[in-house]
């Protein structure tokens, strides 16, 4: 993988912008669940939180997802650039396959189409931090500077 980044000067920033996104999916978690209380798991209704439909499986997703990126960010040791690629990938498929089912019985997380464009981005934002996050030792990034600089 001689095109990702080893130590990169920004990685405090991105691992930070990666916290962030954890952090946003675990408050918009816990909205969810509060908002969406007394509803069934898997209701399709009109239940919105910070703009975005909901309910409380999704809701309940999204705090495991706040608490994975969460943890992956606090232990860092490239744990967190695995966990954060790995979950923008899964976070492109959910959000994908729930635009492909929008408007059928099939969207059991009660997505609308912020919600897509929401989850849509916060996976790119995730890939990102996991691209630019790497942690490796002075030989590591003196192998990854001469690859990079070969034709």
């Amino acid at each position: 993988m001689a095109h990702t980044p080893v130590n990169h000067p920004a990685r405090p920033i991105y691992r930070a912008i990666g916290g962030l996104v954890g952090l946003y999916f675990l408050v918009f978690g816990v909205l969810g669940i509060i908002a969406s209380a007394g509803n069934d798991v898997l209701a399709q209704n009109d239940t919105r939180i910070l703009g975005q439909g909901t309910n409380t499986g999704y809701s309940l997703l999204a705090v495991l997802l706040g608490l994975a990126i969460l943890a992956g960010t606090v232990i860092g040791r490239n744990l967190d650039v695995m966990v954060n690629q790995w979950l923008a990938y899964v976070l492109m498929v959910l959000g994908l396959a729930e635009l492909a089912f929008i408007r059928t019985d099939a969207n059991i997380f009660n997505f609308s189409i912020a919600t897509v464009i929401v989850t849509l981005v916060l996976s790119q934002v995730l890939l990102m931090v996991g691209m630019y996050g790497k942690v490796g030792t002075h030989e590591e990034k003196e192998a990854w500077e001469k690859a990079r600089l070969v034709l």
